[in-house]
């Protein structure tokens, strides 16, 4: 298995397989507020964790910093909530990457929590063009060895995919990890926790599953206790409000070479909060950031076995002769519930939602815009949510939603 592993990423050399996702829904994922169009500094592209997007998980911490420091920063959506198979999330990455790249005219940087952390790592792995624009990758508490949490919670009952690629026993873990974990001329920095409860173990980096410990990329793994002895954040901390994490992340995108512990000014362990957050609405902002957590686990796809490894990780593909996909390739969506309803973005005015081309009825409940999505009598196949709005600050969004319809559901 790890000669075929290894045999498949030299077979890529190319820039890997193709993107088995439609090109309009990879560009409707990319959000940026500002042009990056020769960027005067590498742009950050922020991915979210398991069961989040972007603005539960950084519209509130990372996205506010950011811009009050002039770094700019586009945000990518996974599907999902990242729920579903991390091959097909990877592609995401991998798109957005390609496009930030082309617009900046330069190398761009990373910053991603959880999953959000480790996914990069695969685009790098699988698509080796990626890796000549990556400057920074940031990884807050990522799971690069996977977790021996996610077992726990998997064993008697179905899980997302997401969670059962996550375990440490993975097939797609022993594949992320099966040679190089870094690429020469990329930065790595990983913050973790040892009082994180969801990526374990995480006690120290020669150990831990958030560390990273081979190849030829820059590589500086600290834990928040390194800087602060006394805090003790969490994985959700950790993620979002840390001021520890903020620190070491602005300090990789400011030096060449990863964050180094002995620049961080001590003061951080008495700040509370990062840069970004506001007191007088953390409660709202947090409690939004966990609600997403569950709306996610509430809606997401059920399997009892993780997704089977893709062709071009067991060098199994089949040659491919112009353009396209090949077969194997094609995505798996997840199955969606024939009848739900879901909260759109907190930052909407007002918005309106088409699924199929059919009209979705938008309404507010309790200050919170809400869709109920009908998918009953559609036929069997995708299907694209397409939700148009307007934010509070008076700018235009589109987000895609892509769900597929499953006569068993």
């Amino acid at each position: 298995m790890l000669v075929a592993l290894c045999a498949a990423s030299a077979a890529r050399a190319d820039g890997g397989q193709p993107l088995s996702v439609p090109t309009s829904v990879l560009e409707a994922s990319l959000n940026c507020p500002a042009s990056i169009v020769g960027a005067a500094r590498a742009p950050v592209l922020l991915i979210p964790g398991t069961n989040l997007e972007p603005g539960a998980n950084y519209d509130w911490n990372y996205e506010r910093a950011l811009t009050a420091a002039r770094i700019p920063w586009c945000t990518v959506t996974l599907p999902r909530f990242a729920t579903g198979d991390i091959q097909v999330a990877a592609e995401y990455v991998v798109a957005a990457l390609r496009r930030m790249h082309d617009q900046a005219g330069r190398r761009v940087s990373v910053i991603g929590f959880s999953q959000g952390g480790m996914v990069g790592r695969w685009a790098l792995k699988y698509w080796p063009d990626t890796r000549g624009m990556i400057d920074d990758l940031v990884g807050l508490a990522p799971s690069n060895h996977g977790t021996t949490s996610s077992r726990v919670a998997c064993v008697t009952t179905y899980c997302p995919p997401a969670f059962l690629q996550q375990s440490h026993d993975s097939k797609f873990v022993a594949a992320l990890n099966t040679g190089p974990e870094t690429w020469p001329g990329i930065d790595y920095t990983v913050v973790y926790t040892h009082a994180d409860e969801i990526v374990t173990p995480n006690a120290d980096a020669k150990t831990g599953s958030s560390s990273l410990r081979t190849g030829a990329g820059g590589i500086s793994d600290v834990a928040v206790q390194d800087i602060c002895p006394l805090l003790s954040p969490d994985h959700l901390a950790l993620g979002s409000f840390d001021p520890v994490g903020w620190a070491l992340a602005v300090d990789a995108l400011g030096h060449d070479g990863p964050a180094d512990p002995a620049r961080i000014d001590r003061g951080v362990c008495t700040q509370g909060f990062m840069p970004g957050v506001r007191l007088a609405t953390f409660p709202v902002d947090y409690a939004r950031y966990t609600a997403t957590i569950a709306q996610a686990l509430a809606q997401s796809e059920e399997v009892r076995t993780e997704p089977a490894l893709r062709c071009y990780v067991t060098a199994t593909c089949p040659a491919v002769h112009g353009s396209g996909p090949p077969p194997t390739a094609k995505p798996t969506r997840p199955c969606a519930r024939r009848s739900f309803t879901i909260r759109l973005d907190r930052r909407l005015r007002h918005a309106s939602a088409r699924i199929g081309g059919r009209r979705v009825r938008v309404r507010r409940v309790h200050g919170r815009l809400i869709a109920h999505i009908d998918l009953r009598g559609r036929r069997n196949g995708p299907v694209n949510l397409v939700i148009r709005g307007v934010t509070r600050q008076g700018r235009y969004t589109k987000r895609i939603r892509p769900y597929r319809v499953c006569a068993d559901r």
